[in-house]
């Protein structure tokens, strides 16, 4: 189970990594195998399922992301928290953006969904 604890210190490192534009540090809270769904895969990443497979690939993704987005910044809304999983609220560069994390047993990000207003 998740503590509220170790959920604020998650967004805390996440919401910092993505606002250094720092690759290697935002990858740092993921899984080697993890996967991603995004309705913006199907944009910046033309993979028209939405969902990348491994940090190889989001890593691609996120890096044409960082690039496409130089003023990128994230501004943390809110947090909740489930018993293996937690919720980002937070206003990003093109409005308000929830992103669902669930974690496995090491502590790192396995799956994540982002959901765009």
């Amino acid at each position: 189970m998740i503590t509220r604890e170790q959920a604020e210190h998650f967004a805390r490192e996440w919401i910092d990594a993505w606002n250094s534009h720092d690759l290697g540090r935002i990858l740092s809270h993921y899984s080697e195998d993890f996967s991603m769904s995004s309705p913006r895969i199907v944009q910046i990443a033309d993979e028209p399922s939405g969902t990348l497979q491994g940090k190889d690939a989001v890593g691609a993704y996120w890096g044409k992301a960082l690039k496409l987005l130089p003023n990128l910044h994230f501004e943390l809304q809110d947090i909740l928290v489930g018993t293996d999983s937690v919720t980002l609220y937070y206003h990003g560069t093109s409005g308000m953006a929830a992103e669902v994390f669930f974690f496995n047993e090491r502590h790192q990000v396995c799956r994540a969904y982002a959901h765009y207003a």
